[in-house]
């Protein structure tokens, strides 16, 4: 029970990373972002063409996945998003699905459809016992590095200036810009920075999800479900609503084999069902 416990905390916070982006574009800038997976896929293969086949270090290729998903949200939302930000969820949901469906295409013409998997190094392969629990060393490290992200992405947007021009320009843009407040380049910024977070997800999930073209439309609903059931008023609803998402989802999978792959889809409808707004979104979103 213990090791399902740990395995579920580590899915859990892989989840959180994945989806976290996309809590903040749809939560503080109001964007319908289904092709947000397809910037963790563009992090994923970053990863695997650094690591397998031009043999740059592990470390090196996970900050380069960050940085390249970020610089490529950066273009696209100086190119494409800002162009949709004023119009209906419909529009933005029919726009960003055709990204999707482009960023397969191109994925399946650049890196071929057979699934790929990164390589670790050696001292992050393997287990450790603690207490007689069996500990995959990568997954530790992944629990490590999702719990800093969580913390510093909450006191980035609670605590320093940037959040709070980032939550002014939500609130009411033409009093930001009256202000001196650039919305501009506030948006683009929180863009790039949710879509360096999916690529830094993308590449430290490969190890365990696996990476192919139908990526983003294979995870675009866990996504869905992160920031449905954890709201969209703050990070502390997702990161809670991913650790609940992906211990149930491993014990399901482990206990019920035959109905695991429900267990996720049925928390969703009941909390949707109890709260609309979201398991854990403030009780002023009502």
């Amino acid at each position: 029970m213990l090791t399902i416990l740990f395995d579920g905390i580590a899915y859990g916070m892989l989840l959180f990373v994945l989806a976290c982006g996309l809590s903040v574009t749809l939560g503080l800038m109001n964007l319908v972002n289904l092709a947000h997976g397809a910037f963790a896929m563009a992090g994923g293969y970053v990863l695997v063409i650094l690591v397998n086949n031009l043999g740059v270090p592990f470390w090196v290729s996970i900050i380069c996945a960050f940085f390249v998903s970020a610089a490529i949200g950066f273009v696209m939302e100086k190119a494409f998003y800002v162009h949709v930000y004023r119009k209906p969820h419909l529009d933005q949901v029919l726009f960003t699905i055709g990204l999707v469906f482009m960023s397969v295409a191109a994925a399946d013409f650049a890196m071929g459809s057979s699934q790929v998997f990164a390589r670790i190094p050696q001292a992050l392969q393997g287990q450790i016992h603690v207490f007689g629990i069996g500990m995959g060393r990568y997954r530790l490290l992944i629990i490590a590095i999702c719990g800093a992200l969580a913390l510093g992405l909450q006191y980035v947007l609670v605590y320093t200036r940037f959040g709070s021009r980032l939550r002014a320009a939500v609130d009411d843009q033409r009093v930001a810009r009256g202000l001196g407040i650039n919305v501009g380049n506030i948006f683009a910024l929180t863009f790039a920075f949710g879509s360096g977070l999916a690529g830094l997800g993308g590449a430290l999930g490969t190890e365990i999800l696996g990476l192919d073209p139908t990526f983003p439309l294979k995870y675009m609903i866990y996504f869905l479900i992160v920031v449905t059931v954890g709201g969209t008023s703050s990070i502390t609803g997702p990161f809670l609503a991913s650790l609940l998402l992906g211990i149930a989802d491993v014990a399901g999978k482990y206990y019920v084999p035959k109905l695991g792959a429900f267990v996720i889809y049925t928390i969703m409808i009941v909390v949707l069902i109890w709260r609309p707004q979201g398991l854990f979104a403030r009780a002023a979103n009502k």
